[in-house]
């Protein structure tokens, strides 16, 4: 079939393959043009694997270290009549990259937060890698049904305290207006951290230490956004905020838990970027646009390769380690810059719908949510008929 994008609100309902294999390969070609990245990790697990921050993590893990990596995602594969996820496209493409130069890698699709996923993923590796030295979590789930009691939670978006009503960025209409959110009861914060928060993160370290496949002196990460004050209202100080915080927690816990490896666990703070996630979260369209218009200026932009790169050489395998006032590797550090805020501040409170191309980039906001889906990169024929139904080599 020749497949255009089909937008609905701030998502994509579907993903072309061709498209989402060549922002892949992107990836791939940028870690490689970065030559020696130094100290690395050999066996990596990845538990959201598919899109964002976890892909490019896996992409920097085994094209910039040579590593093996097991990778864990929940998507959809596609019929000869539908398109799978972009996440299945992602990881399709990544595997066919792995094989071909000759790097171990396999795939597990299912719920992360399930037992029998983790059950099977200690097998894996049990089985094909004896051990892990890094594990990356990184998973973005509107819900989560906890293994222990069977109860399923939602998360919501939504200020602490009070209401807020900010100016916004539609994406739909493609227009600055208003957006009004609701103050969050007890229970959907709770529940938002329930959800996003570190309880998982933590029952995997907890079951892969069980299993003994944890090696000595491991690493761990778990990423989050913190921001400053123009995100603050919806974002650090609100129900996905208090989530992030109790990765924190989390952290604390899992270095105690680990002691006798000599584990390390650390929460990375990463820039605002434009994800499947990131583009449900109002104030961000519009902060990012205007945020990507500052930063390309100053030529200080990094997207999510370029981040992961960073971080890997920097923080969590540098040895002068950079860290913020909360203790998370501070890999964001360039977008929260005083000079930049006040600049990104500037913006926001003058543009309008008719100086939105002139005083941001959303242009370039809307091509990078585009290249999530594997629309509109360069050298993709998207006039051509292509078969939706691609296998992923290597799933489990």
């Amino acid at each position: 079939m020749v497949i255009k994008p089909k937008i609905r609100g701030f998502i994509c309902t579907n993903a072309h393959p061709a498209g989402c294999a060549a922002h892949v390969q992107q990836q791939i070609e940028y870690v490689k043009s970065q030559g020696d990245l130094g100290q690395g990790p050999k066996n990596v697990l990845v538990i959201g694997s598919s899109t964002g921050y976890g892909l490019a993590s896996r992409i920097v893990s085994a094209f910039g270290h040579g590593a093996k990596t097991l990778g864990v995602f929940f998507e959809k594969p596609g019929s000869e009549k539908k398109t799978a996820s972009a996440g299945w496209y992602n990881t399709a493409a990544f595997q066919q990259a792995a094989d071909e130069a000759g790097i171990w890698a396999k795939n597990i699709n299912g719920d992360a937060f399930s037992d029998e996923i983790k059950a099977q993923t200690i097998d894996m590796i049990k089985n094909e890698l004896g051990q892990v030295d890094l594990i990356i979590y990184s998973l973005a789930s509107p819900r989560r049904t906890d293994p222990k009691t069977g109860e399923t939670y939602s998360s919501t978006l939504k200020p602490i305290g009070n209401s807020v009503t900010t100016k916004n960025l539609n994406t739909s209409k493609r227009i600055i207006d208003e957006v009004s959110v609701e103050a969050a009861s007890e229970e959907e914060i709770a529940n938002t951290v329930k959800v996003m928060g570190g309880e998982d993160w933590q029952l995997w370290i907890d079951a892969l230490n069980e299993a003994g496949v944890l090696a000595d002196n491991f690493k761990t990460t778990a990423y989050t956004y913190i921001g400053k004050e123009l995100t603050w209202p919806i974002y650090g100080h609100a129900t996905i905020g208090k989530a992030k915080e109790d990765l924190d927690r989390a952290a604390q816990e899992i270095k105690a838990s680990t002691a006798a490896l000599s584990g390390e666990a650390y929460v990375s703070s990463l820039n605002a970027v434009v994800t499947q996630a990131s583009s449900a979260i109002p104030i961000m369209p519009l902060y990012i646009s205007a945020l990507f218009k500052v930063m390309k200026a100053d030529g200080t932009y990094e997207g999510t390769i370029e981040q992961i790169t960073a971080l890997f050489k920097e923080n969590l395998y540098g040895e002068t380690p950079r860290f913020d006032d909360g203790g998370h590797l501070f890999q964001n550090y360039k977008e929260l810059e005083d000079d930049v805020q006040q600049r990104v501040q500037a913006i926001w409170d003058s543009v309008d719908t008719d100086t939105i191309d002139e005083l941001t980039d959303y242009v370039g906001y809307h091509k990078e949510f585009l290249h999530l889906f594997g629309f509109d990169l360069d050298g993709v024929d998207y006039e051509a008929d292509v078969n939706p139904d691609v296998q992923i080599n290597n799933l489990v």
